[in-house]
């Protein structure tokens, strides 16, 4: 069973798509933003982009939980923006082998789907300073990018066959 984290920007879809790929594959689902603080879920409802130090002790409570479950031997799916390197290599404290699911799309993509949800404290204001953040996994990185332009349907296609994919033991000749 893996670890997986599916990452990207405010407004790219982490949630539908980890929400469905836990349920398609019966692991466990965390939802990243809910462990924030109150202070920094304040912060951003406000507008204001999180430091480092805001983010700090949020990502080694997510590394905890990859954790707990590779300890557990236990599939997991969990969202977080994972926008640096240097917030990657904490989670991956969690889990060396951990698999990221990296949501990628322009501005011209995401803001429209921004502007029209509900029920989410991330202004779409703060979108910029996502896209400013974002550092782009590198090769070294387990990763799989994904076209947030496709269809959830397609996205979740494209992480179950990775997946199994990532499975499939290998032959020697």
């Amino acid at each position: 069973m893996a670890r997986v984290v599916v990452m990207g920007v405010s407004g790219c879809g982490k949630s539908t798509l980890a929400q469905a790929l836990a349920q398609a594959l019966n692991w466990r689902y965390i939802e990243g933003d809910q462990h924030h603080s109150a202070a920094n879920i304040q912060k951003m409802s406000a507008g204001t982009p999180l430091n480092d130090d805001d983010r700090a002790d949020w990502l080694h409570t997510l590394s905890g939980l990859i954790g707990q479950a590779t300890q557990a031997q236990e599939g997991l799916v969990l969202t977080c923006s994972a926008l640096k390197r240097k917030y990657r290599d904490v989670l991956r404290q969690g889990d060396a082998a951990l698999l990221f699911l990296h949501l990628q799309g322009s501005k011209a993509v995401i803001a429209p789907r921004m502007n029209v949800r509900t029920g989410h404290y991330m202004p779409p204001s703060l979108l910029d300073s996502q896209l400013r953040d974002l550092e782009m996994p590198q090769a070294d990185e387990r990763i799989l990018a994904l076209d947030v332009a496709q269809a959830p349907e397609q996205l979740l296609q494209h992480a179950l066959h990775h997946l199994n994919l990532l499975s499939e033991p290998t032959t020697s000749s």
